[in-house]
């Protein structure tokens, strides 16, 4: 998933990251390196966070539409890309029967993106069940327990509490 980031800086101070889809999660660096890898460490904590407490991330909005915000003005604008297949949260192995043909062509499209068949089906997945509307909650204004997910078809989220983690994602 690509995240839109918000990059500012005032004088004398260090480069300030935003991330609009993901409220709260703010990040800093004394270099723009340094303040794009601080961001990619906050997404991944954040929706890490978000997923331990058994609400469902919202998925990131296009940066052309974020561009165009007003509240946003002012800034220097990236993406940083999250592996969501990559995330620490707790993996549940699964049995998935499907056509040979569909399971080569998944191989093959997971090959040429450089990512694992694991990766592409969860990655696919979110993308799916978001664009569901009202099927499956989303996690703004507050997010939603799991148990609503698992109410409307969804899988719930498990595993260590978000504790020291969450705290540095903001």
């Amino acid at each position: 998933m690509n995240y839109p980031i918000l990059i500012t800086k005032q004088p004398r101070s260090d480069f300030g990251v935003i991330v609009p889809d993901l409220p709260g999660c703010i990040s800093a660096g004394r270099t723009l390196d340094e303040a794009m890898h601080m961001a990619h460490e906050a997404i991944e904590l954040h929706l890490e966070g978000l997923i331990e407490q058994g609400q469902v991330p919202p998925l990131p909005r296009s940066l052309e539409s974020l561009r165009t915000m007003r509240r946003f003005a002012g800034g220097t604008w990236a993406v940083v890309q999250v592996d969501p297949a990559g995330l620490r949260v707790r993996v549940v192995r699964v049995g998935v029967t499907m056509p040979q043909r569909l399971l080569d062509a998944i191989d093959r499209h997971a090959r040429q993106s450089g990512e694992t068949r694991s990766g592409l089906l969860a990655r696919a997945a979110i993308r799916y069940i978001g664009r569901e509307g009202d099927a499956l909650p989303t996690a703004e204004a507050g997010g939603v327990r799991a148990r609503r997910v698992r109410a409307a078809g969804g899988g719930g989220a498990g595993g260590r509490a978000a504790g020291r983690r969450r705290g540095r994602a903001g």
